[in-house]
């Protein structure tokens, strides 16, 4: 295992994330990049399986020119979404941020924010999507592209993962569609920008209140994310299966038989 050091491992614990640069073989990530390009091509052709154009009302309507761009279950599309998940620098670091041997996959998705007019996303917590027991769920967010604050990158709310869940406030001004925090008491200017170059992968917590800005930069944003989990951890209260869900990346799942009608309640 390749360690993380105490100053990284303190990082995590004060702030509730982590970029890491270079754990993946440059060779996957030109794979990953050139499969990511591919795979929008083909899903621009027909119907795009998810979009955020904006939280307020006005940005919603259809004709909005601002769009977040989405594909989930990368791994059913090409081979490679699946393998930069297996490369032992990864598992290696986040067994240690995670603080377990068994790792489980949650679900993975792709998000394109186009140059110009890719919308910004509220400050939120993963939590609301899908609340587990132990909080064990952390991101695994890996940039194509470099990022920062000027193409739409990421922005989080450092040491927000220790006030635990907050008030889902998206779900009650969307009707339960999506879920964000108060943007009043977490606004994007106050946020602190996540600057990262290709191939940096950010690990942080599901309860970190993170969001991104707008992208009006002639440089569009690509990202691949994995969320998991503890494989001993478990989903509170009913939750949708999703394809892939249960998959274990690194080491086993001893209770599997006994949680499964739990874990994949409909």
């Amino acid at each position: 295992m390749v360690p993380l050091t105490e100053e990284q491992l303190r990082f995590y614990r004060d702030n509730g994330y982590l970029v890491l640069p270079g754990l993946l073989p440059a060779d996957l990530l030109d794979e990953l990049s050139e499969e990511y390009d591919r795979l929008f091509q083909r899903k621009n052709q027909d119907k795009m399986e998810s979009s955020w154009v904006g939280r307020d009302e006005d940005d919603r309507k259809s004709d909005s020119q601002y769009t977040v761009k989405g594909i989930h279950h990368l791994q059913f599309h090409h081979a490679v979404f699946g393998r930069w998940l297996q490369q032992p620098a990864l598992l290696d670091a986040l067994q240690q941020l995670m603080r377990t041997p068994n790792i489980q996959l949650h679900h993975t998705k792709a998000h394109f924010k186009p140059p110009e007019k890719g919308a910004a996303y509220p400050m939120h917590q993963d939590y609301h999507y899908f609340p587990y027991e132990r909080d064990s769920m952390v991101a695994a967010f890996l940039h194509l592209d470099a990022a920062g604050p000027d193409n739409g990158g990421l922005h989080v709310f450092p040491g927000s993962h220790r006030l635990g869940p907050l008030e889902d406030v998206g779900a009650r001004e969307t009707d339960g569609q999506f879920h964000y925090v108060d943007q009043a008491k977490f606004p994007l200017p106050l946020s602190t920008p996540v600057i990262a170059e290709r191939g940096d992968i950010v690990i942080f917590s599901y309860l970190l209140v993170h969001g991104s800005s707008a992208n009006e930069s002639p440089r569009g944003r690509r990202m691949v994310l994995a969320q998991l989990a503890d494989a001993a951890d478990r989903p509170l209260g009913p939750q949708p299966t999703r394809p892939g869900q249960g998959w274990m990346l690194r080491g086993e799942n001893v209770d599997r038989d006994a949680s499964i009608s739990k874990r994949f309640e409909q």
